[in-house]
């Protein structure tokens, strides 16, 4: 059994123009252990489920319009609100894109990593000191005893993402959720921290859903991969399999965006061409229609039918996609 699984998630807002579906559909499986990546560009649902998963979809406007995450086997969506901290942390726990909203600025670190043990743990104040300091050394902070008494504003980016996993990590959760976790560090800070978080995954066992729009951080991080598209699953699989035998279009198009050697200029950079649908008013047919390179390629009758009808997600060799037509898994 799955030890995390969300099954035709439908998540929504309410907005003077009407309600937005923000996510349509989306079923993923998380197993013991595994990293599995969500990836898709800005505005595809990727933190949104993630939030879901959590209950912190914020109500209004935010509103649960159907499907199950079943956590170990419950529904989270049916649990009593009451019994919902008692998983934040504990079971499951997340890192936020940016820590300088995630932390509290007019309390210590120690103030904050000290909250989260006495309310899980009831630890006293020597004790939760003591595993803080031991938490942050864990996660490679430098002179991590003097750390405990500064203000989130006197780290470094770096650092302050360093606090936040060491904060997730304290009550030593099933399943960690990591959305964005790099976005706003430079390439070297970037590198430090998703090689701690790897170590760190492998020696606790820990289940990671690790959410991003980088496809490098995919390969480097994840075994297994979600791609995400205007708020629906297009594709899913093995990490080497979606790399090397991507089938959906839109997969391919964000494989070929990556830089590689060979490309001297940004402006050489293959581009998927258009824009996102509105979720407000979404396409009957598959929501990637419009901006499709490979749909130019078939007939008449074939590209009807893409911008007519919805593709189902259907199993396809290790994985599944969500296209009439796909790829022949040699990005052709």
């Amino acid at each position: 059994m799955a030890l995390l699984d969300i099954d035709n998630l439908q998540v929504g807002f309410n907005t003077e123009a009407g309600l937005v579906r923000a996510v349509d559909g989306v079923s993923l499986r998380l197993e013991p252990g595994q990293t599995l990546g969500v990836v898709g560009e800005s505005g595809c649902g990727k933190s949104v489920t993630a939030s879901a998963i959590l209950r912190l979809v914020p109500s209004p406007p935010g509103v649960y319009l159907g499907g199950a995450i079943r956590f170990d086997g419950r529904d989270i969506l049916a649990m009593p609100r009451e019994e919902l901290p008692a998983l934040r942390g504990r079971d499951i726990a997340m890192v936020f894109q940016d820590p300088m909203t995630s932390l509290n600025p007019v309390f210590t670190v120690e103030r904050q990593m000290g909250e989260v043990l006495a309310l899980r743990f009831g630890l006293g104040r020597a004790e939760a000191r003591a595993r803080s300091v031991q938490m942050l050394k864990t996660v490679g902070m430098p002179d991590a005893d003097a750390r405990l008494g500064v203000y989130p504003h006197e780290l470094s980016g770096g650092m302050k993402q360093r606090v936040m996993i060491a904060m997730a990590l304290l009550c030593e959760p099933r399943v960690l959720i990591a959305d964005e976790p790099t976005t706003a560090l430079d390439v070297t800070v970037q590198a430090q921290i998703l090689h701690l978080m790897r170590e760190l995954q492998q020696r606790t066992g820990t289940a990671v859903l690790f959410i991003t729009h980088d496809m490098g951080v995919i390969a480097e991080m994840c075994d297994a991969v979600v791609v995400m598209y205007a708020g629906r699953v297009v594709e899913r699989g093995p990490v080497l399999d979606i790399f090397e035998h991507s089938r959906h279009p839109y997969t391919r198009g964000l494989l070929d965006s990556i830089p590689r050697r060979g490309i001297a200029h940004k402006a050489e950079l293959p581009t998927i061409d258009g824009v996102v649908p509105s979720l407000l008013n979404p396409p009957p047919g598959c929501r990637f229609a419009q901006r499709c390179r490979h749909r130019q390629t078939l007939d008449g009758q074939a590209q009807q039918r893409c911008g007519e009808v919805a593709p189902a997600l259907v199993a396809l060799h290790a994985g599944a996609v969500a296209c009439h037509f796909p790829l022949d898994g040699a990005g052709t």
